[in-house]
C-alpha cells in the first residue's frame, strides 16, 4: 500500500476494498461515517490511473454511498479530492446531514450544514472508537451490494 493509505491507518481502518481501491474509516471524523477512499496505485494524478481503476471507482462509489445511506441516512454526500498534503490519489468522503448522528457512544453534528465542511473541526478518534466504528461500517459493507 502507498504512503497515503498507511497514513490513514491501514490496515486498522480498513472497511472494504476492490482490486484498485481501499475504503478506510477516516481517523478524524468531520461527520459520522467520514471515510477515505484511496487508490492502491502509486499515481499522484487522477488522470494517471489505469482505465480499470476508473471503472472500478464507479462500483466503489455506488457501494460506499449505499453503505453510508444505511449507516447514517445522509442527505448529501461530499467527495473531496484534495491531495495537498497526501500525494496519492484519494478522496475524503463526508456524509452530510442536518442535525446529529450517533453510534458507539460518539455523537456528531454536521456543524456546517448546509455549507462546505470544516475539515479542521474534525473529531479525532481513539483506538477503541476506530475499531468500533470500523467494525460497524464493515458489517454494513458486507451486506451492501
Amino acid at each position: 500500500m502507498n504512503e497515503t493509505i498507511t497514513k490513514f491507518g491501514w490496515p486498522d481502518t480498513l472497511i472494504g476494498e476492490s482490486d484498485h481501491w481501499v475504503v478506510l474509516l477516516r481517523p478524524t471524523q468531520v461527520t459520522l461515517g467520514s471515510l477515505v477512499v484511496a487508490a492502491k496505485s502509486d499515481a499522484t494524478a487522477f488522470g494517471d490511473l489505469p482505465a480499470q481503476a476508473h471503472a472500478d471507482l464507479a462500483i466503489i462509489t455506488a457501494r460506499v454511498e449505499s453503505m453510508l445511506r444505511k449507516a447514517v441516512d445522509y442527505q448529501r454526500i461530499n467527495w473531496l479530492m484534495l491531495m495537498m498534503v497526501d500525494p496519492h490519489v484519494h478522496f475524503h468522503v463526508f456524509p452530510r446531514y442536518e442535525g446529529t448522528r450517533q453510534e458507539a457512544g460518539l455523537e456528531l453534528d454536521d456543524a456546517d450544514w448546509p455549507g462546505p465542511p470544516d475539515l479542521k473541526a474534525a473529531t479525532p478518534l481513539g483506538q477503541g472508537q476506530i475499531e468500533t466504528l470500523r467494525d460497524w461500517l464493515k458489517d454494513i459493507w458486507a451486506t451492501t451490494p
